[in-house]
């Protein structure tokens, strides 16, 4: 919110410089983010007024002008603003004067010159050149009774400071300059102008027939008839001075003070045609297929989740955010309806960003508006029509359906003070009360406050201690060390840190990306098989509409990141969380209802296999390499891979990963027609894994060094093509009784043709077993009874026969 640092001392005028009331505001939670004055630097430029204009004898664009500036004779200037004539007051650089300085930050010194032949003792200036505004289209006119000779500064307030303040969303009350200072005397005890709502004089009882049919939109809607309106007349100069310095353009008299009223005490108003409205006003929600064209020129349509003033017609508002083109005042109208209501912020939260765009009075109805001053608030309104635009008001119609309810709050003393960590009384925690006008019952030890209809923030107990604090002040807190030992957190030696998994994929060569949580719905559908992936009510972005429950579509988008910009060899990882449809999920501090956010951990390799070098040919990535770097990553866990097929995963190079038979996640190939879909030149591996199961790991034991020797003996057996490794190991690790260490398969063969030991649809395959016993030295007999036992078992579950 921005403001000019005049307006806020108009109501409350603390002995602080503009520095201390900076500080002052930011340290009690009202950030002031930009400091900066209304003008630059400049001197020498007085209030003049022009006698004559007459055309220059040598240039058609030049007027030489005699100028009246409050000295002993007029000044000759000459001129080339096309709106330079007699009669106005404009500002005049003086012989001596400095300009506000240009791009090459000097100022701009103003000295007796001569254009086509004429003197000149001055320059008048225009708005741009005294870096006030853009304006460039001719000399900054003056109020007609602007003292002549007057410092331009002092005539023009320019010696005063832009207030920018970054409010949090619980900061409602303070979206207005009264609001602001409302704060400003709480925290200094400076004193406070109050506005003074003096009821219009009532000159006839006509009233606009107006149905309420939603009380959970409209709580409260307060409206009157003015009639007799000119809205020609001039917005006066002091009105569109403020709204400029609040950032907004003066655009209408009527237009002008609704937003007036709203930067000065915060209240989003809107003022009808009253000849334009058909019948009566109906507050309602909005029905499906409903059109509006808005103040801003675009047509909406509206369905039953958005609030909508209309008439017998039509739609005429959206109900909180803006008005219709329809009903909006304009150099024709002659009566309004001056409408001020209290909507639900619930009921207005999220409308406008639906519709791309956003506007103040939505920014104030979904953080809180006060509901008890509408009536007080159209009386300013009124006040302000009758000055400017003259007219007669009616009397005033106030409907009240549903306010919010305020539920007192109870402070205990002794908990503030141990929450806030300095001693605390009662009646220090009464006196912050007081000062803010807050309504409260003392109790032992206890203060109970009743929120005022402006304090939408005042909710739970820690508020209240909020407040106390930020009033007494943040600097007053006592600089004291822990009273408590400070101790780490060991963490469980049975599960590793995240951080530590992303060493060790680092020392992997895989590098880690970061990706939004939204991601495209082609993704989910084809990459992760979900039809229906949570939606987004408001994305960032149309394509990126959606949760993810796979991080394998932002790994490939950041693969086509990466070879758009010439990366032969891609090594990705990401750890993060994924988004669940799950009815069994209920709603907490972590959780969402019906949502699961299990966290993941994915990677993808694509690429030569190693980078280039002398010793050895390159070669693409395949399915093993990316085993081998889990098997790493698991070590010496074993994992287990079993044929599976996934949406995203070519049919026959995928796997399903288990760790200790439970399924943590798949690896595989890229599908070929996401590989042709995503233009890709070759496919990817990707994985994707349960974070969980990753972190955890076993605590090491330790064993003794044996004290026998180990025994090899090598075996070759005939198996079908069916047969798998695992399957080969697995049978091996159930027929022995425990001689057996460990079996590794070191050869496979296949002949290009059938013939000797080996028949068409066989392979050899041979592995090498290690025996040992810890408690005695293996004897041939015991070897060949395990060996043989080996075969046996080999024979009876996969039909392997030794090979000859």
């Amino acid at each position: 919110m921005q403001f000019p640092e005049s307006w806020l001392r108009s109501f409350c005028n603390p002995a602080l410089n503009t520095q201390e009331l900076a500080e002052l505001l930011t340290m009690s939670g009202l950030e002031v983010e930009e400091l900066r004055p209304v003008a630059p630097p400049f001197h020498g430029i007085v209030v003049a007024e022009i006698l004559t204009a007459e055309q220059h004898p040598n240039a058609d664009k030049l007027r030489v002008c005699t100028v009246n500036a409050g000295g002993a004779e007029p000044l000759q200037i000459v001129c080339g603003a096309p709106n330079a004539r007699a009669g106005i007051k404009v500002p005049l650089a003086m012989v001596g004067a400095e300009l506000p300085p240009g791009e090459d930050g000097k100022p701009f010194g103003i000295k007796v010159g001569k254009l086509r032949g004429v003197e000149s003792f001055g320059m008048l200036c225009s708005a741009r050149e005294l870096k006030l505004s853009e304006d460039h289209g001719g000399l900054l006119e003056l109020a007609p009774d602007a003292p002549i000779g007057q410092n331009i500064r002092e005539h023009l307030k320019l010696d005063d400071t832009l207030f920018t303040l970054k409010l949090t969303p619980n900061l409602a009350h303070a979206l207005s300059v009264y609001g602001i200072a409302r704060e400003v005397s709480a925290l200094t005890g400076a004193p406070l102008q109050a506005p003074a709502f003096t009821p219009a004089e009532v000159k006839h009882q006509d009233k606009l027939p107006v149905r309420i049919e939603a009380s959970d939109l409209c709580g409260r809607f307060s409206g009157r008839i003015v009639r007799g309106v000119n809205t020609q007349a001039q917005t006066p100069a002091w009105m569109v001075d403020r709204l400029a310095r609040c950032g907004q353009r003066s655009v209408s008299p009527l237009v002008d003070i609704s937003n007036y009223v709203m930067f000065e005490l915060g209240r989003p108003s809107h003022i009808f045609d009253l000849d334009k409205i058909d019948g009566e006003l109906v507050v309602r929600w909005g029905r499906q297929g409903e059109q509006l064209k808005l103040l801003n020129g675009n047509t909406i349509e509206v369905d039953e989740s958005v609030g909508v003033i209309a008439d017998n017609k039509a739609v005429e508002s959206l109900a909180g955010i803006m008005g219709g083109d329809h009903t909006a005042v304009s150099d024709d109208t002659k009566n309004v309806y001056v409408e001020a209501a209290f909507w639900w912020p619930k009921a207005v939260m999220g409308r406008s960003r639906r519709y791309n765009f956003s506007t103040d009075a939505g920014h104030r109805f979904e953080r809180g508006v006060d509901p008890a001053q509408t009536v007080e608030h159209i009386e300013r309104i009124t006040q302000l029509i009758l000055e400017v635009c003259g007219g007669e008001a009616a009397a005033m119609d106030d409907q009240i359906t549903a306010l919010p309810e305020r539920k007192p709050v109870t402070l205990r003393v002794a908990r503030a003070a141990k929450v806030i960590g300095m001693p605390l009384t009662q009646a220090q925690c009464a006196g912050v009360f007081k000062r803010l006008g807050l309504e409260f019952a003392e109790g032992e030890g206890t203060l109970t406050v009743t929120p005022p209809s402006f304090r939408f923030d005042i909710q739970i107990e820690e508020d209240l201690i909020e407040e106390v604090i930020r009033v007494l002040g943040y600097p007053n807190l006592p600089d004291t060390p822990p009273l408590a030992p400070v101790v780490g957190k060991v963490a469980s030696e049975s599960r590793r840190a995240v951080h530590a998994l992303r060493h060790a994929l680092a020392g992997r060569d895989y590098y880690e990306t970061i990706n939004f949580s939204f991601v495209e719905a082609r993704w989910e559908k084809e990459l992760a098989g979900n039809d229906s992936p949570i939606q987004l009510l408001n994305p960032i972005a149309a394509p990126l509409a959606v949760m993810r429950s796979s991080l394998i579509g932002s790994l490939i988008n950041a693969l086509r990141y990466n070879l758009s910009r010439k990366a032969p060899r891609v090594r990705l990882f990401e750890i993060g969380r994924v988004f669940l449809r799950d009815a069994t999920v209920v709603e907490s501090d972590t959780t969402i209802t019906g949502v699961r956010q299990p966290m993941r951990v994915a990677g993808l390799a694509f690429g030569p296999a190693d980078q280039p070098q002398w010793s050895q040919r390159d070669r693409g990535i395949d399915f093993f390499d990316v085993k081998g770097d889990l098997e790493a990553l698991f070590a010496p866990r074993q994992l287990r891979f079993v044929a599976a097929e996934h949406p995203a995963l070519h049919p026959g190079r995928s796997a399903r990963v288990e760790l200790d038979g439970e399924d943590i996640g798949v690896i595989g190939e890229l599908h070929p027609k996401w590989r042709q879909g995503y233009e890709l030149p070759s496919a990817p591996i990707v994985f994707e894994l349960a974070l969980d199961a990753v972190l955890a790991r076993r605590l090491p034991q330790g064993q003794g060094v044996p004290r026998q020797q180990s025994v090899q003996r090598d075996i070759a057996v005939v198996v079908g093509e069916s047969v798998t490794h695992e399957a080969l190991m697995t049978t091996i690790a159930g027929a022995h009784d425990g001689l057996i260490r460990s079996a590794r398969l070191f050869d496979v063969f296949k002949p290009t043709q059938a013939g000797g030991d080996l028949k068409e649809g066989e392979r050899s395959m041979a592995v090498r077993l290690e025996l040992l016993d810890d408690e005695a030295t293996l004897t041939d007999e015991r070897i060949e009874q395990a060996v043989a036992a080996v075969l046996a078992a080999l024979a009876q579950h996969l039909g392997a026969r030794l090979r000859g």
